[in-house]
């Protein structure tokens, strides 16, 4: 499992023109899930999320109750490394992958989370704004 985590001032998620998520000062957060990913990888990155000190004054959302948008992104998972066009087969698949996305979202509400999410498998315009900016990769 692999996240991207962002502090954003805001964020939002809109499919099909209406807004579906959306965080002010808080973390933008997308999830790529591979093949060998299980519900224990989940919660341990929820956690890490969650407790992550990425926010000013060294901080983590957990210690300011900052919000989350939490966004599927299988493009974690893209494999470049021959030619131009990038192999998708480190991803798990959606009926694998979107139960996982799930249960991160589930640990973080768990763990006192105000959480708004994308919408799997729908095309997504994802809005944010970067402070900092703080980007950073998580890998379990």
């Amino acid at each position: 499992m692999r996240a991207v985590v962002q502090t954003v001032s805001e964020a939002s998620v809109t499919v099909g023109g209406d807004i579906v998520g959306k965080i002010a000062d808080g973390l933008l957060v997308l999830v790529g899930v591979t093949h060998d990913d299980t519900a224990d990888d989940a919660a341990a990155m929820a956690r890490k999320i969650w407790e992550l000190r990425i926010l000013d004054g060294d901080r983590s959302a957990s210690d300011l109750d900052a919000p989350v948008l939490v966004v599927s992104q299988f493009t974690l998972y893209a494999d470049t490394r021959k030619g131009r066009r990038p192999s998708w087969l480190a991803a798990a698949p959606g009926d694998v992958a979107e139960p996982l996305v799930n249960a991160v979202v589930d640990a973080l509400r768990g763990l006192g989370a105000t959480v708004e999410t994308g919408r799997f498998g729908a095309q997504m315009l994802v809005s944010s704004i970067n402070v900092g900016p703080r980007t950073i990769l998580l890998e379990r």
